[in-house]
């Protein structure tokens, strides 16, 4: 009797190299395994960094960047690209033209733009080359309200700021938008899907725990994977929103400072 494994979609991680694991490539690939997915990733910057912040960003090159997605695609057809921190401007380019080339499926970009530390993750250049680039290329934009007040130049904080900001980065050429609301007193996401359609507030809870670090990454990453195996995108952003909040009603204390969100809380001990 013949044994049929089943094929499981393949997701493209294209973002930093976090130590610490809490964010960046090596939490995104957690979070696709958490989905039981396939994660590829392509590591666009090295950080030094830990629980309490981050001291030092090396951007990789722009011609490594570019290496390694012809690779890549050359091998693979992923189902969703999740791209995280991009870390210089020449890495914008390098993946906006990858994304001119190539007809890929379901990408969401988070735009980070600064560690939770404050330090800087991307140069003004690269923000306007993402703002004017990247913006146009991608099909769902996950900025929290701090990213998005810096990609607007508009005031977020408050649900109608935050639709008013939605709009603008429509006007950019942005497809659709979720800006996640974490911050707010009481914890709210929108999803303006654009072209017309009805916006989506989605209710949250607040989570009592220090251990938050990575979950814009989570988020934009669980989003990904469902839109990978065909959910709509209203369904994906309720998914991805519930599998944040699992990980962090499940996290557990790692580190000094700000620790990690749980990405693996779906596995069991014993199933280890």
């Amino acid at each position: 009797m013949t044994c049929v494994t089943k094929v499981r979609p393949v997701v493209l991680s294209i973002a930093g190299f976090d130590p610490s694991s809490g964010a960046g490539i090596t939490a995104d690939l957690k979070t696709i395994a958490a989905h039981r997915l396939f994660g590829i990733s392509c590591i666009t910057a090295l950080t030094v960094q830990s629980t309490q912040g981050v001291s030092q960003v090396q951007p990789v090159s722009a011609y490594l960047v570019r290496s390694t997605l012809k690779v890549l695609l050359d091998d693979f057809q992923p189902a969703a690209v999740k791209i995280g921190m991009l870390g210089s401007a020449d890495v914008v380019e390098a993946v906006a033209g990858m994304l001119e080339e190539h007809r890929l499926l379901n990408v969401v970009l988070d735009p980070i733009l600064k560690a939770s530390s404050g330090a800087a993750l991307l140069e003004a250049e690269g923000i306007h080359l993402l703002i004017q680039r990247l913006l146009p290329l991608v099909d769902v934009v996950t900025p929290n309200l701090e990213e998005a007040q810096q990609l607007t130049g508009l005031p977020v904080s408050t649900v109608p700021q935050i639709r008013a900001a939605a709009q603008q980065l429509h006007n950019f050429g942005t497809k659709a938008v979720v800006v996640t609301g974490g911050h707010l007193e009481k914890p709210i996401d929108i999803l303006s899907p654009g072209s017309g359609k009805q916006i989506v507030e989605y209710a949250g809870e607040r989570v009592s725990t220090n251990s938050t670090h990575g979950t814009g990454c989570a988020f934009a990453t669980a989003l990904a994977c469902s839109l990978a195996i065909g959910n709509t995108l209203e369904d994906s952003v309720r998914k991805a929103k519930a599998y944040v909040a699992g990980a962090l009603k499940s996290a557990y204390p790692i580190g000094k400072g700000k620790g990690p969100i749980n990405h693996l809380f779906r596995y069991r001990d014993e199933d280890l």
